[in-house]
């Protein structure tokens, strides 16, 4: 992340002023470079436009930008920070959106090795997607940062009520979810009763919530890495 803190970097991306400095091309919906400028401090973000999003025949029009900020909020939930900070705006350059920290990536960070050898940094975050039912968890949605951290970023598509689990994190399927991981996924769960549940709920729809809670029941009952299922695709296409 940047040199703001978690905290200052939300306040920023909330409240600055935010300005389109570009636009990547390589992203399958609209997606802007941006910059946020509160007059004394400025960062760069990532700013996705609900108007610039692709129609897609099994997620509802107009909800990706608000799947990004629901990830955002688990993520945070969760304690392993996988999600940069990420707003609601309804006032961008292009109409309402999400707004996300840009994460600096590590140069010399190899991610194709990450996830080949397999990198133990990479356990949660295959754990995460089992939560949130991440559909497209590509080699280039993940983003080591320096001094060791790895993100994941690009969430639009999870939270589906019907399992689409796509991800190239296969490495821990089957393997025993460990004491600390459980104890992450039986607060997780403790706070989709409360105030985390409040704030999902303004975002996700009631089939959504529901399977958001039966997938984390069943990881604790189970206490084990999801399997692949054989019946559908298993792996992002492009993988990464």
């Amino acid at each position: 992340m940047t040199a703001l803190d978690r905290e200052a970097a939300l306040r920023l991306l909330e409240l600055g002023e935010l300005t389109v400095q570009g636009r990547i091309v390589a992203a399958s919906n609209t997606t802007f470079l941006g910059t946020v400028n509160d007059g004394e401090i400025s960062a760069t973000c990532v700013y996705k436009p609900v108007r610039g999003e692709r129609p897609l025949e099994d997620f509802p029009d107009g909800t990706l930008w608000k799947r990004e900020r629901a990830a955002y909020l688990v993520s945070e939930a969760s304690g392993w920070e996988i999600v940069p900070p990420t707003v609601m705006r309804d006032d961008g350059p292009f109409g309402e959106g999400m707004a996300q920290l840009w994460i600096d990536m590590d140069e010399s960070a190899d991610v194709w090795k990450l996830v080949n050898e397999p990198d133990e940094r990479l356990r949660r975050i295959a754990l995460f997607d089992a939560t949130v039912n991440n559909a497209d968890r590509k080699g280039g949605h993940l983003l080591p940062a320096p001094g060791g951290h790895v993100y994941g970023v690009d969430h639009g598509v999870c939270f589906a009520a019907e399992p689409k689990l796509r991800t190239i994190l296969w490495d821990w399927r089957g393997d025993p979810i460990a004491p600390d991981e459980l104890d992450v996924l039986r607060s997780l769960r403790v706070k989709l009763d409360g105030l985390l549940c409040e704030a999902l709920q303004r975002l996700l729809a009631p089939a959504e919530m529901r399977a958001l809670n039966a997938r984390v029941d069943r990881l604790i009952r189970t206490k084990v890495f999801p399997q692949p299922d054989p019946y559908r695709m298993a792996v992002p296409w492009p993988p990464f």
